[in-house]
């Protein structure tokens, strides 16, 4: 059967929680997640309890306070800065730092942070916001991978060279290493009196 008359091999189809997976996956790893994720939390206890009523043994409590505008007011802001923090990442400086004074400023403003619920996912998801930078391309990561590696083969073979330097030494030895030449030894007999130290006969 000629291969211009065979049927097309059918394409493999993802499979769909793989890909949901896989586009979670890089949702979160492009924008500071876990900060945003905060920042709503700590606005939902602050923005409802002012407004709860509560049911206790058939009596009903309300909780509403002359700070119900001002605790709804800090609760919308938090959850708005923490989207905006996942679709805007580039604001995520600005969205920190809101995040941060607003979770301080419903302290004395809103029961307490939310009776204390808003105020430790507040300041770490403002945090966390602060400090989240987006990933390198992977160009950049293939051209530092590589200039570190021309870098370590470099200082490697530099220690070679200078041992190879260092023991390339002459043959015959420098000046400094040849002994000092020493003057002929005096032969027995042959030199004059004179130069001998003997004493000069009187005649």
């Amino acid at each position: 059967m000629s291969s211009t008359l065979a049927e097309p091999r059918p394409v493999e189809r993802e499979n769909p929680l793989r890909w949901v997976r896989r586009a979670f996956r890089d949702f979160r790893r492009s924008r500071p997640f876990y900060g945003g994720l905060l920042a709503v939390l700590a606005g939902v206890p602050i923005m409802y309890f002012p407004y709860a009523n509560l049911s206790l043994d058939g009596m009903t409590i309300a909780m509403a306070t002359t700070a119900g505008a001002g605790s709804l007011i800090i609760g919308v802001l938090l959850i708005v800065l923490g989207l905006t923090a996942w679709f805007q990442p580039v604001v995520r400086v600005f969205a920190g730092i809101a995040t941060t004074l607003l979770t301080l400023v419903s302290i004395p403003v809103s029961n307490l942070g939310g009776f204390g619920l808003s105020i430790l996912p507040g300041l770490i998801g403002g945090g966390l916001m602060l400090a989240w930078a987006p990933m390198p391309p992977a160009e950049a990561v293939e051209a530092a991978d590589t200039a570190v590696a021309g870098t370590a083969a470099v200082a490697e073979t530099a220690p070679e060279e200078q041992d190879t330097a260092a023991g390339a030494v002459p043959a015959s030895g420098t000046s400094a290493d040849r002994p000092a030449p020493q003057p002929p030894a005096a032969v027995e007999g042959t030199l004059p009196a004179q130069q001998a130290g003997e004493p000069e006969e009187v005649r």
